[in-house]
């Protein structure tokens, strides 16, 4: 999983604003084959989206860690019922489109 300090997230959750949503969790939950689907996405868009509806037995930042533990992604932030995940993609670096983040802060 990758690991984002405040500056990053900060820079992911700015650009997530633009986004959305493409992936939607409902009453059944987060399913495997929805995590092959989030994987999908991810490897294009790097950001993605996620709307939890009510109708979803589990709260939003269970489903958002669940998620991003299936799928090796970082959870940016959880607000209401909407989630952002992101993954750095290797497709998308080797067509130069992928999301450069801020520089880490040394500890």
């Amino acid at each position: 999983m990758t690991e984002l300090d405040s500056r990053q997230r900060a820079f992911l959750r700015t650009m997530a604003n633009q986004l959305q949503d493409t992936v939607q969790i409902g009453k059944a939950g987060f399913l495997p084959t929805l995590a092959t689907d989030l994987d999908q996405q991810l490897l294009v868009r790097e950001l993605v989206k996620i709307h939890v509806l009510k109708s979803a037995d589990e709260d939003p930042r269970t489903i958002a860690e669940r998620a991003a533990q299936a799928v090796g992604a970082a959870v940016v932030q959880v607000v209401g019922r909407k989630v952002v995940l992101y993954r750095h993609s290797p497709k998308r670096a080797e067509s130069g489109k992928d999301i450069w983040l801020p520089e880490r802060r040394n500890p």
